[in-house]
């Protein structure tokens, strides 16, 4: 007999309206923390932000795009010049090969611009759902649900957002969390697992809506 995880019941609907609204009104418009000025620069982040910190890409990227900020200029600087540049973040050599390869598609195939799809966007090397969420989201303002670990954990936790697996969280973000607090949901969730709802300790005591959160072992 195979055992599964139990999953939880989602929150409903009128504690989802109140936590958002918190969540809101403390960060009215909240973004990505990975510094990007184009769709193609954005791409290029989070497909280097794989076991890396956004901190750690910010300070790689920096000089990267200041010379490559478009896929023409990316593949005119090379695989060697790409991976001087990010050879601080984990994983560097493969991920300046996958942004070589991504660049002379984007070049190729599409004229040099990002697709605003998510089965274009992931045919790119090192691009996979959650990338292309991320890069529907921040570039092109669709409700698209990026989940990471930290979605992942705030969602299971707080019952917004139960699942499984990445997949299922995505799908109950897009299922249960009210529409109007969608373009935003996984910038918010996001932000708050990595600050206030940590994995190890989480920081209760200075939540904004502890008392709406039906997660039993609060810290003090």
């Amino acid at each position: 007999m195979v055992r599964t995880r139990r999953v939880n019941q989602p929150l409903p609907f009128a504690q989802q309206v109140a936590i958002f609204s918190r969540l809101a009104a403390a960060n009215p418009v909240p973004v990505t923390e990975l510094e990007f000025t184009t769709p193609f620069t954005l791409v290029v982040a989070v497909a280097l932000s794989a076991q890396a910190t956004d901190v750690g890409v910010n300070k790689a990227t920096r000089g990267l795009f200041a010379v490559a900020d478009t896929p023409q200029k990316m593949l005119a600087l090379g695989l060697d010049g790409v991976t001087e540049h990010i050879r601080t973040i984990g994983l560097f050599r493969q991920k300046a090969r996958n942004v070589i390869a991504l660049s002379r598609i984007l070049d190729e195939e599409f004229g040099g611009e990002v697709p605003d799809s998510r089965a274009a966007l992931m045919r790119l090397p090192g691009v996979g759902r959650k990338t292309a969420n991320v890069v529907l989201n921040s570039a092109f303002g669709h409700p698209a649900q990026a989940v990471d670990t930290h979605i992942f954990r705030v969602g299971n936790r707080t019952r917004i957002a139960p699942g499984r697996d990445v997949d299922e969280v995505e799908r109950a973000i897009e299922d249960n969390v009210p529409v109007r607090f969608q373009d935003h949901a996984h910038h918010w969730l996001i932000l708050h697992g990595r600050y206030i709802c940590q994995a190890r300790r989480p920081r209760c005591a200075v939540c904004p809506v502890h008392d709406l959160c039906p997660f039993e072992e609060k810290t003090p």
